[in-house]
């Protein structure tokens, strides 16, 4: 089975149009504007909703920038210091909502359109992989059962690669694992694609299911795209939970979401 998954921000128009559809797995998009005690509390009441009218299974979606920079985890203090300071404010944040509610929270291991301008602040990149290594480690003590890290389509943080893979697997992380972004890395080859979804499997805790092209970063409805859904659905852990992270039309309507699950549905008739 693969879950009935949706996400939205807690805008309200938002989360009734997906809440309507009884989703099985709710994944919340946040961004600085939530990291006020107003946010927060507006964060807490829609969790406690999602709760009550659809599901236990929540994930907060860690924000993705911050004041027009990437929210790296390689940011270094010295030389970033108010976006490591939001880095870490918004991590804690999350993750105290994540113990408090029960839920979980999803961080980016990096994302690919700044990370050049965070590794030029380091000696090499070596010396900004062991680091973002270490505070993954330390983000990953913090939250543990409740933190899940997700792949890049950087340098930093991806997977496809099999020592990478092999690395990445024996930090024990928790893994969230987006479909589209190692096919992108991966510039479209489908086997090591589903070699690595295969090599990662037991670490996988939750997918964002999402078609591509395999150039760039598209969100495409699953079909759309290159994807070989027939044969990335058997090989998706079965206890992990997913969404369908797809561009929308219109963000008050998920239809692209709604439509991306009718059409694995469809494959898992045959």
């Amino acid at each position: 089975m693969v879950n009935f998954g949706l996400k939205s921000s807690s805008d309200p128009k938002q989360l009734e149009s997906r809440l309507k559809y009884h989703p099985e797995v709710f994944e919340f998009y946040t961004s600085e504007k939530y990291f006020t005690p107003e946010g927060l509390e507006r964060l807490k009441n829609s969790i406690e909703e999602v709760k009550r009218l659809a599901t236990d299974k929540i994930i907060l979606h860690h924000p993705m920038m911050y004041n027009g920079d990437f929210l790296e985890v390689i940011v270094p203090e010295k030389e970033k210091p108010e976006l490591y300071s939001f880095l870490m404010k918004s991590t804690n944040a999350l993750l105290q909502l994540a113990w408090d509610y029960n839920i979980e929270v999803l961080v980016h291991g990096s994302y690919g359109q700044q990370t050049q301008k965070f590794l030029l602040m380091y000696s090499g990149i070596e010396v900004a992989r062991k680091y973002l290594y270490d505070k993954l480690d330390e983000f990953q003590e913090l939250g543990q059962e409740h933190i899940m890290f997700e792949n890049s389509i950087s340098p930093l943080f991806y997977f496809g690669n099999k020592k990478e893979d092999e690395f990445i697997y024996n930090k024990g992380y928790r893994l969230a694992y987006d479909t589209s972004h190692a096919l992108i890395k991966l510039q479209g080859n489908q086997k090591l694609f589903l070699e690595s979804l295969e090599r990662l499997k037991k670490h996988i805790v939750h997918y964002h299911l999402v078609d591509t092209l395999g150039k760039e970063h598209d969100s495409l409805v699953l079909g759309k795209g290159i994807t070989n859904w027939s044969k990335v659905i058997p090989l998706l852990n079965s206890e992990a939970s997913s969404i369908y992270e797809i561009d929308l039309e219109d963000f008050n309507n998920p239809k692209e979401q709604v439509e991306s699950h009718l059409y694995v549905q469809s494959l898992l008739k045959k």
